[in-house]
């Protein structure tokens, strides 16, 4: 329409356009969202300090944070917090995207090496009959085979209590049977109206 002038874009100042392309390329390699960062990145670090480390880097180099972002740039690589409290805090250069895929590696690998305890309980009385202990003598057996730690207790309901000493008795009398498969963890040990022991299998040779 006569009159108006056509839109115009602001003119770029020549020395800021290495900066904004340095930043375009940061945003590019290693930005993500700010609730799936576990690390801060490139100008998200705060330090005025850093100890850098990394692959091609010298040992023990302090920089200002900007010469640290700097030298990642050149590097063509993110600049990434790792130890947020260390004095000064220390900065790995590494490309972000590699590092979160090792992170992540790790974490499934030593998790896969945590092995899960499991604890099955057998349960007598004081005064448990030979069919009903044997019955139970080889289901323990079998848990301790997969692996498992075996609880066994002894309940006294109510007068019963009086027969301690017996449900001592029959408690080391099954450690003893389960010697092949199992140490003794927790010696037979009175806890309220329950007398427990643990046993734990042992290692496979």
């Amino acid at each position: 329409m006569a009159g108006q002038f056509p839109f115009r874009p602001r003119p770029q100042v020549q020395g800021n356009n290495q900066q904004q392309n340095n930043q375009q390329q940061r945003d590019q390699r290693g930005r993500r969202p700010q609730q799936e960062n576990p690390n801060r990145i490139n100008d998200e670090i705060t330090a005025p300090v850093v100890r850098v480390v990394g692959e091609n880097v010298e040992p023990n180099l302090v920089l200002p944070i900007k010469e640290a972002i700097r030298l990642a740039d050149e590097m063509e690589l993110d600049l990434i917090e790792i130890s947020p409290k260390a004095d000064p805090p220390v900065c790995r250069i590494a490309d972000y995207q590699k590092f979160l895929y090792q992170q992540k590696k790790k974490a499934k690998e030593i998790k896969a090496k945590q092995v899960k305890v499991v604890i099955k309980e057998i349960r007598f009385g004081p005064q448990t009959d030979d069919h009903d202990y044997n019955f139970k003598l080889k289901h323990a057996e079998n848990f301790l085979k997969e692996g498992a730690k075996v609880k066994a207790y002894v309940f006294f309901r109510g007068r019963s209590i009086v027969f301690k000493e017996q449900g001592e008795i029959l408690l080391l009398r099954f450690a003893n049977d389960l010697e092949e498969y199992a140490r003794v963890e927790l010696m037979p040990k009175l806890d309220g109206k329950k007398m427990n022991m643990i046993l734990a299998p042992k290692s496979k040779k």
